[in-house]
C-alpha cells in the first residue's frame, strides 16, 4: 500500500538560531516536519551505533547511549516500530532495511506466553510490518501472537492476566488495554471469533472495574480466582494506590479509543472521552502531564513525555469519534497543543547527547529507574502522533488508524 512521503509535502522549516529549535515563531506544521527530520537522524544513528539486530534500545544512559535488552522484554518492537513509520513516509530503504532486521529479532516472541506484553511486543513490529509492506510470514507471526495472548485469559474473571510471579494473585494493568489490538486485528485476518470475544470480554471488566467515578484510572486490579471479584486497586508506577498515574491514563485513552475502532460500541468510546477529559483537566500550562497527577512535589515533579505522546496519538484518533462537535474539536486542539510542546526545544532531544528523540520520560519512577531520560516507548508514540497530524492536515483517507 503506497502511502505518503513528506519530501512530496512542502512545507517552509524556519532556519535554526544558535543551534535552538524556535518552535514557538514555527506554524506547527513546520515544527513536525523538523522534528521528523530530527528522528530520522536519531533512528540512523542508533542502528549505526546498537548494530545488533537481537539487542533492543530501551532508554538512554547518562552519556545519552541507548541502554538496550533483549527481545523478551515488553519494549523490544517499538526500535522497529520506529523505523517502520519512518519508512512509511520517507520511503528511504535504510529504515526498511533497519525495520526488517530488528523485527525479525522478535520472531520467537510469537510464543511468549508468560507475559501479556506479547501485543506490544509482536504489533509494533511485525503489525505496522505487515501493514506497510503486506507479507505472508509476517502474518502468521502476528497470528500465532495472538493465540499465544489467548492462553492467558481467565473466564471466571473475564481478563487477561498482566504479571506472573508478583505479589498479586491475579493482576491485571490498565496498560493491558494496549494488548487488546493484536486480538482484534488477529480475529479480523484468519484468527478466530474468541481472540475479538476475548478483547471485548477484557475491555468491559477494565472500564467496569478500573475507572473511578471521577474519570481516573487505577494501574493495577488484583482479582480472586474463584470468584472473579476485585480483591484490591493498587498502583505499581504510580505514587499512592489513589492517586493517577499519567502514562497509566494514557493507555486508557488509547486503548478504549482502540476498542472502539474495532467494535463501533458506544460505551467504550464514552469511556475513551471520560480518560481524556480527566486527562485533559489535569495538564499543566505546556501540556505535558506530571509523572502523576496527584504527585506530592508538583509543580517541581519530573514530566513525562511518554504519557504526554501516547495522549496526544489517542487524542488524534479520538476526535475522528467523537459525536459532539464541540468534543471533536476540542480533543483534536488539545492533541495538537501537545505535540507543539513536544516538538519544542524544552522536550526535544536536539542539541543534547540524547540518541533517542525526546527528553525527560520517567519510565518507574518508585523504584527509581528510567527518571529523565528518553525512552524508546515515548519516541514511538510521538512518531505516531506526528504521522496522525500529518494525515489530518493532508486531509487523507485514514489508510490505517495507527
Amino acid at each position: 500500500m503506497k502511502t505518503f512521503s513528506f519530501q512530496r509535502w512542502k512545507m517552509v522549516v524556519l532556519p535554526l538560531a544558535f543551534g535552538i529549535h524556535p518552535v514557538a515563531a514555527q506554524s506547527l506544521d513546520s515544527a513536525v516536519t523538523h522534528a521528523l527530520t530530527f528522528a530520522g537522524k536519531q533512528l540512523k544513528r542508533t542502528a549505526a551505533e546498537v548494530v545488533d539486530s537481537l539487542r533492543f534500545p530501551r532508554s538512554t544512559l547518562a552519556d545519552g547511549t541507548w541502554r538496550t535488552t533483549q527481545a523478551r522484554e515488553w519494549t523490544s518492537g517499538f526500535f522497529a516500530g520506529c523505523q517502520w513509520y519512518m519508512f512509511e513516509h520517507t520511503d528511504d530503504p535504510e529504515f526498511k532495511l533497519a525495520a526488517q532486521r530488528w523485527t525479525a529479532g522478535m520472531v520467537e516472541q510469537q510464543f511468549d506466553k508468560g507475559t501479556h506484553d506479547v501485543g506490544f511486543k509482536i504489533f509494533c513490529s511485525y503489525g505496522n510490518g505487515h501493514r506497510i509492506v503486506p507479507a505472508g510470514e509476517y502474518q502468521k507471526v502476528i497470528l500465532q501472537a495472538a493465540q499465544t495472548l489467548t492462553t492467558r485469559f481467565n473466564p471466571t474473571i473475564g481478563c487477561i492476566k498482566s504479571w506472573d510471579n508478583r505479589k498479586w494473585i491475579y493482576p491485571v494493568i490498565i496498560d493491558n488495554m494496549m494488548n487488546l489490538e493484536l486480538l482484534f486485528w488477529a480475529s479480523e485476518h484468519g484468527g478466530t471469533k474468541r481472540m475479538r470475544d476475548i478483547a471485548i470480554s477484557h475491555a468491559e471488566k477494565t472500564m467496569r472495574n478500573h475507572f473511578r467515578q471521577d474519570g481516573g484510572t487505577y494501574h493495577v486490579l488484583d482479582y480472586d480466582t474463584s470468584t472473579g471479584s476485585v480483591i484490591a486497586r493498587n498502583t505499581h508506577q504510580g505514587y499512592a494506590d489513589e492517586s493517577v498515574w499519567s502514562r497509566g491514563q494514557a493507555w486508557g485513552i488509547y486503548g478504549f479509543t482502540m476498542t472502539y475502532r474495532f467494535t463501533k460500541d458506544e460505551r467504550f468510546l464514552q469511556t475513551a472521552e471520560r480518560a481524556a477529559d480527566y486527562f485533559i483537566s489535569y495538564l499543566p500550562s505546556d501540556h505535558i502531564p506530571y509523572w502523576d497527577f496527584m504527585a506530592p512535589g508538583i509543580p517541581n515533579e519530573p514530566r513525562d513525555v511518554s504519557a504526554a505522546a501516547i495522549a496526544a496519538s489517542a487524542l488524534f484518533e479520538l476526535s475522528t469519534f467523537s459525536k459532539e462537535k464541540s468534543r471533536q474539536l476540542g480533543y483534536l486542539e488539545k492533541a495538537k497543543k501537545i505535540l507543539r510542546s513536544l516538538c519544542s526545544a524544552a522536550y526535544l532531544a536536539q542539541g543534547t547527547n540524547s540518541r533517542g528523540i525526546l527528553n525527560h520520560a520517567v519510565g518507574h519512577k518508585p523504584a527509581g529507574t528510567e527518571l529523565d531520560v528518553s525512552i524508546i516507548y515515548a519516541d514511538y508514540y510521538f512518531i505516531e502522533a506526528m504521522m496522525r497530524y500529518v494525515r489530518r492536515q493532508q486531509g487523507m483517507p485514514k489508510a490505517d488508524d495507527r
